[in-house]
């Protein structure tokens, strides 16, 4: 659904590719989501159109509800088109988001995006996935808050003293409800996309390396500029994962060597509650999300 082409007055990159469109020359622009691009790059457009954010630009750095849209579910496009693309053509890549991506083309993807006032360029043509991977671990621990921030932040010291199982679930379930809309749409979001990850088994992820990867980013160590004191706090002497981490991980039961820290454990719970809880933030308004 776009706009004939028209002839560009200031010059503004393109949507797809990410070069700029000079000055004169003529473009295309969606007439719902206002993304502009070379003629040429028209077939590669993104489908359907992502939804825009609440800003008409992103700020820099932020919190999460900043980048979110303004129509539920409260996902950044950013985070959702980076899902996307990582399930399109990443869940046969072994090591995904533990294997780094080029430090200067994560930054300079992010930039890109977050220039992209709404419209973001495609991802497909960045051609190693690790990029994409490491563009939405950048973004998500870049946030003036950690997505998983207070009532989640002491969750491991919070439910570690519970002996029963379902009651442990029952106050995590509790917990993720009090989180502001937008953290909790995004938590869920990108819960059931590490889940997903976890069950392939070409990725070589199990839950308790995606707990260690994604701890630190979603969780943080409690304070912005974490001291290696504060780090080595975060690593308990005994692990306290429930669930899905108990049997064989759990040095209860088997004394495990390497531990994994609080941050970890977090994630870890949060990953061991069934995906229907999940789906449930994300149900209405689903089809707003970039397709998976």
């Amino acid at each position: 659904n776009s706009i004939p082409h028209l002839q560009v007055i200031r010059p503004e990159p393109c949507g797809v590719c990410g070069s700029r469109i000079r000055f004169g020359k003529a473009a295309v622009k969606c007439r719902q989501c206002q993304l502009l691009l070379h003629p040429k790059c028209q077939e590669q457009c993104p489908s359907p159109c992502a939804p825009r954010p609440r800003h008409h630009a992103w700020p820099r750095e932020g919190v999460l509800a900043d980048f979110a849209p303004a129509a539920p579910p409260l996902v950044p496009v950013l985070v959702s088109q980076c899902v996307a693309e990582v399930e399109r053509r990443g869940l046969t890549e072994t090591g995904l988001y533990r294997v780094p991506g080029t430090e200067p083309l994560v930054r300079e993807w992010k930039r890109r995006l977050l220039q992209a006032r709404g419209a973001l360029p495609a991802l497909g043509s960045v051609a190693d996935i690790h990029v994409v991977c490491g563009v939405l671990k950048d973004f998500l621990r870049g946030l003036k808050e950690p997505l998983v921030a207070s009532p989640l932040t002491p969750l491991s010291g919070a439910t570690a003293d519970i002996a029963d199982d379902a009651a442990c679930r029952t106050a995590l379930r509790h917990l993720v409800s009090k989180l502001p809309p937008a953290n909790r749409d995004t938590l869920a979001f990108l819960m059931l996309h590490l889940l997903r990850v976890s069950h392939s088994p070409d990725c070589k992820m199990d839950i308790l390396n995606l707990s260690r990867v994604f701890g630190p980013t979603l969780v943080g160590h409690g304070s912005a500029n974490p001291t290696p004191l504060v780090i080595m706090e975060d690593t308990p002497r005994q692990c306290k994962v429930r669930g899905c981490l108990r049997c064989g991980l759990c040095p209860r039961c088997c004394k495990h060597p390497y531990p994994p820290s609080l941050p970890a454990q977090v994630v870890a719970q949060l990953l061991s509650l069934p995906p229907d809880f999940w789906r449930g933030f994300l149900e209405t308004e689903q089809e707003n999300l970039v397709p998976t």
